[in-house]
């Protein structure tokens, strides 16, 4: 018996109409779609269901079978997973929003098929990092991304020190990180002591209703964020 293919399905950010033809049909030929929020999914998936024309490529019998996989069970739910890859079935994996695997859950399962040779293949699309670099307007030949810094106060100026490292060497000439409305004052905050008033370029909810991509000096991102929300994507300059 042949093995399942993992499909790693890149979705839109927030923008529905950015899914890409080749998500769609594998969204529709798929058994099992794995995913953060099932609710979040089904609605998405049910959107197209009753969109021209991409209604026409979706299953005859329905939603796929959603299964909830983020980060606090995708160690128990492994074994699971990879019995149905092995037994035959094509399962995808997707993220709430934007590209798999890029801080969200899903490592663990890629690397247990690469170990069994069991096929995994990538749907690119929509990704929050590449989208935010291409309209800041700062250097894109060599980039840096980090995720989320530390909760730790501590750790993340120690980490932030050893981004200014990385910017002054040349090694990278912008670095892209993100961070949550509760945490954004605080990083903002420990960004200007670490690296003074650096230019930064701060995206958020890209491709929403409102979406906005803010450029100036730290102390200017610190007043003007006073009251945070959305999600955000911060890139510090080289100079």
């Amino acid at each position: 018996m042949s093995k399942g293919t993992l499909y790693i399905v890149a979705t839109p950010l927030g923008n529905r109409d950015d899914i890409t033809i080749r998500a769609l049909k594998t969204l529709c030929s798929v058994d099992i779609v794995l995913c953060e929020d099932t609710r979040k999914t089904g609605t998405l998936i049910a959107y197209y269901q009753t969109t021209e024309p991409f209604r026409l490529m979706m299953r005859r019998d329905g939603h796929p079978r959603l299964i909830s996989y983020y980060d606090e069970v995708e160690e128990q739910k492994l074994p699971e997973i990879i019995e149905l890859l092995e037994s035959g079935t094509n399962v995808a994996l997707v993220s709430d929003a934007g590209t798999p695997l890029i801080s969200d859950p899903g490592f663990l399962l890629v690397r247990e098929c690469r170990k069994r040779s069991i096929p995994v293949s990538p749907i690119p699309g929509p990704s929050s990092i590449l989208a935010a670099l291409s309209v800041s307007g700062l250097p894109t030949d060599k980039f840096t991304f980090l995720g989320y810094l530390p909760k730790k106060q501590g750790k993340r100026i120690t980490l932030l020190k050893k981004i200014m490292i990385l910017l002054t060497d040349e090694i990278t000439k912008s670095v892209i990180l993100f961070e949550t409305p509760r945490r954004l004052q605080k990083t903002l905050a420990d960004i200007q002591e670490v690296f003074g008033n650096r230019e930064i370029v701060i995206a958020r909810e890209l491709t929403k209703v409102h979406e906005e991509v803010w450029k100036g000096q730290v102390h200017e991102a610190i007043d003007y964020f006073t009251d945070p929300k959305g999600e955000f994507v911060l890139l510090i300059s080289r100079n």
